[in-house]
């Protein structure tokens, strides 16, 4: 398949990847159609096949293009950490903000374990291979406990995943499973979940983490 040649051949194919996001998180895979996709993004159908061979392709296309956003979204907001238990907070955090701004993540991922089972495999993998090695330089810096990187770095991966089914897209329960209602997760949520993480990495509580509660209660009183 032809890649983009020029940055407007990069601009289309970016138009019809947000369009499909839209679409096929509105009407699932099934009954969503090239033409629809393509008028959702103003671009002819024919302009259409000089990027995608097919609506599979796009669909595993845009699995992976979310894949890759997502990772980045994760990956910079570890980078913020000076040290485990911080990279741990700032990445959920991105990881949040990114699910909140892109709510087709849920759908298109879990629809592909039907359409493309190995694009679904690989969403997965690939988070879990840049998991895994961060938690590994943090073991061998005595940053974490004595636990195995891998099983680590699944496990808390599906924290990630269910925390945000839960608070960001059903805040109120009513929206539907892939509703527009996708919120923020609750602070109080947030440091729960970040003091649970760090419990089960062995790692003490950052100070951030554990000072965040008392400024909140400041700026209530």
């Amino acid at each position: 398949m032809n890649q983009p040649r020029t940055k407007r051949g990069e601009q289309t194919k970016a138009k019809l990847l947000a369009a499909a996001e839209g679409v096929f998180a509105e009407q699932g895979y099934q009954a969503a159609s090239i033409a629809r996709i393509t008028e959702r993004a103003s671009v002819a159908q024919g302009t259409f096949y000089l990027y995608f061979e097919s609506k599979l392709d796009l669909f595993e296309q845009l699995v992976d293009d979310l894949n890759r956003r997502v990772r980045k979204a994760m990956s910079d907001g570890a980078a913020r950490g000076s040290n485990r238990a911080e990279a741990e907070r700032e990445g959920f955090r991105e990881f949040f903000a990114f699910t909140a701004e892109h709510p087709a993540l849920y759908r298109v991922v879990r629809e592909a374990e039907f359409v493309s089972p190995g694009a679904m495999r690989a969403h997965y993998e690939r988070i879990v291979e840049g998991y895994r090695e961060g938690l590994e330089r943090a073991r061998a810096a005595g940053e974490i406990g004595d636990v195995d990187p891998e099983v680590a770095a699944w496990a808390l991966m599906g924290v990630g995943e269910m925390i945000g089914m839960r608070y960001v897209l059903w805040p109120t329960g009513d929206d539907g499973p892939y509703g527009t209602g996708a919120t923020p997760v609750p602070d109080d949520v947030f440091d729960e979940m970040v003091a649970f993480v760090q419990r089960a990495l062995g790692t003490a509580p950052s100070e951030l983490t554990a000072a965040a509660p008392a400024a909140r209660t400041q700026e209530d009183s």
